[in-house]
């Protein structure tokens, strides 16, 4: 029997906030504003389109994230899993998902987030994660991303990426912004706010 292939992003889809700025506050809040303010040109630039987004957060995310190791930043992870679940995810999501046949079904969770904070939240919704990667040297994060960010074009390129040799009886993908035009775009089905 062919499976159905559920593309879902992340942030603003299956949680009601952006867990890049939760996540950065909750390593380091004191770190976090003082970078926040030292950011708010970039910010505006972003607004008025002379800044693309990716390099602003790769930015933003080393001035906080650099230099801490693989260990603290999974427990931190977890922790801010265990702590945030039920204030992060929207109810009609969670039980959308807890209800989605898994064997006749395949998910992926597409996020332009980094996998460091996003990995337990892909665990624990029985996904394969597809995300910005982040790149450590010596079992510490350089700052850098081993991908591209994760959005607009590039989330088609992952899936695409992830599914090869796969055939699926449909796609069906679930977004909430413009960096998810493409995904809805490319899949069978597109659903964009479904759970709001």
């Amino acid at each position: 029997m062919m499976k159905n292939l559920y593309c879902f992003d992340f942030d603003g889809t299956l949680t009601k906030h952006d867990t890049l700025f939760m996540f950065l506050k909750y390593f380091n809040k004191k770190r976090y504003y003082a970078q926040f303010i030292k950011h708010i040109p970039l910010f505006f630039l972003y607004k008025i389109r002379l800044v693309e987004a990716g390099r602003i957060k790769k930015s933003f995310i080393r001035s906080i994230l650099h230099g801490a190791s693989c260990e603290v930043l999974q427990n931190l992870a977890n922790s801010f899993f265990k702590e945030k679940f039920t204030i992060i995810c929207r109810e009609s999501a969670v039980e959308f998902l807890e209800k989605l046949d898994r064997e006749k079904n395949d998910c992926l969770l597409v996020s332009a987030s980094l996998d460091i904070w996003v990995k337990p939240f892909a665990d624990h919704f029985k996904m394969e994660l597809v995300s910005t990667k982040a790149k450590f040297e010596n079992n510490l994060f350089t700052g850098d991303f081993l991908t591209k960010n994760c959005n607009g074009k590039e989330k088609v390129y992952r899936i695409q990426k992830a599914i090869e040799g796969k055939k699926y009886k449909q796609i069906i993908a679930f977004g909430d912004s413009v960096g998810d035009r493409e995904m809805l775009a490319w899949a069978d089905v597109a659903h964009y706010r479904f759970f709001h």
